[in-house]
């Protein structure tokens, strides 16, 4: 699978299908994580007024609770997948998340709403498990780190359209229906993974389920110093984004008064993200991993600084604001494929359960930060764009500790992978 030089290339890869569809259906398994918080954006302001909720950043928990459940899960799924492989656990996975959005639409009160979206994260974060042990199974380093950020710019296209296809639904139904259509969507990939999608886990390489096992897959992980590394840093980094899209309604409509095309600002931020993982696709076999992400965490830093100097000596300005931030946000796209495809780099025996770990970790992390810097929120986007500084600052001192100092490529292994 590896060409002269020791690195792989997509083309050295053997997929069951074309690469159009492998990446489309592997973006699909993670963009149902992404469909299921993005659609129900624009319909937080309704969900806190028809549950009567007395303050007003208490709808956010209809976010978090979803985060919460995605998290601890997937160090169950990880290990479950490695054993008896990935397709039987991902079909059980996508009819539990269809059901428990369908039980989102009719939940009485706002406790069994967040109990049902808590259900619904647990489901989610098996299907993401397998969807990244996928392309692992196939594939490993700057091949990877392509295809994931082939992966992600396809998966971008959900989060541009969701608020609008929220606020579509809206006009013509009630907020209940935001949450049946991430049901409906499950429901979809089901059939369509069943056909096309083969097992991609030999029998010969699945794991021995013992506790003693388990606890040993867990230890390589945790005990590899690039894995573990980049797994705190990519928890550190996003925070920030989580901590945008569970204030972004409110910084649209409170700062900027401009929530009825919340839809529209959405798309665009999220268009800088498609388009940077689309670019990092082209360059990051020719460059490396390293030599890109390190290089983004950089600017991230020094974008989220400029815009917290322009917002506080000029003001909440918008169209000065949504320029600068769209290329603060536009770094995550050259940051989260190749995090996540150094720290699986060498933990290709067992994928399931890496991707479960670095699952959970970089997602209850990132969570308890961006609720940390989101429930900050006082009418002003300075205290989110310090928030944004301070993590950038405490991913990149993870990463320079991980990498021994030796930052942007310098000192990658002989075999040149990274």
């Amino acid at each position: 699978m590896r060409n002269p030089t020791g690195i792989q290339r997509l083309s050295d890869a053997k997929l069951p299908m074309p690469v159009w569809e492998f990446v489309c259906m592997v973006a699909c398994m993670i963009a149902l994580n992404a469909l299921a918080i993005d659609i129900m954006l624009p319909a937080l302001g309704e969900i806190g007024d028809h549950f009567n909720l007395e303050k007003e950043n208490h709808q956010q928990f209809v976010l978090y609770a979803y985060i919460i459940g995605f998290g601890a899960p997937q160090l169950v799924f990880g290990p479950i997948s490695d054993r008896f492989g990935r397709k039987a656990l991902l079909n059980l996975c996508l009819v539990g998340y269809a059901i428990a959005g369908f039980a989102c639409m009719a939940a009485p009160t706002f406790g069994l709403l967040l109990l049902a979206r808590f259900t619904q994260g647990v489901f989610a974060s098996g299907v993401r498990v397998i969807g990244v042990s996928v392309v692992r199974d196939l594939m490993s380093g700057r091949a990877m780190a392509k295809v994931m950020s082939l992966v992600m710019t396809v998966f971008m296209i959900v989060p541009i359209i969701a608020p609008a296809m929220g606020q579509g639904i809206m006009k013509f139904a009630d907020w209940h229906w935001t949450f049946g259509v991430t049901a409906l969507g499950a429901m979809a990939l089901m059939a369509w993974t069943h056909f096309r999608l083969p097992e991609t886990l030999p029998y010969d390489q699945r794991q021995e389920l013992s506790l003693g096992k388990v606890k040993n897959s867990f230890w390589t992980v945790l005990s590899t110093r690039v894995t573990c590394g980049y797994m705190v840093a990519s928890g550190v980094i996003f925070g920030s984004l989580f901590s945008f899209i569970a204030a972004s309604e409110q910084i649209f409509d409170d700062v900027f008064d401009r929530g009825e095309h919340f839809a529209l600002w959405f798309a665009i931020i999220a268009g800088t993200l498609a388009l940077s993982n689309f670019t990092n696709s082209r360059i990051v076999e020719r460059l490396g991993m390293r030599r890109v992400s390190h290089t983004v965490l950089v600017l991230f830093i020094l974008l989220s600084a400029l815009t917290v100097i322009v917002m506080a000596y000029v003001g909440p300005v918008f169209y000065i604001f949504l320029p600068l931030f769209s290329l603060v946000f536009g770094c995550f796209g050259m940051m989260g494929a190749n995090f996540s495809a150094l720290a699986m780099e060498a933990q290709g025996k067992i994928a399931g359960t890496a991707s479960a770990v670095y699952g959970f970790f970089t997602t209850t992390v990132a969570a308890g930060f961006g609720y940390l810097v989101s429930s900050q929120f006082n009418g002003s986007v300075v205290p989110m764009m310090f928030g944004f500084v301070g993590l950038g600052m405490l991913s990149l001192a993870i990463i320079t500790y991980t990498e021994k100092g030796k930052l942007f490529g310098i000192g990658e292994g002989k075999d040149g992978s990274a």
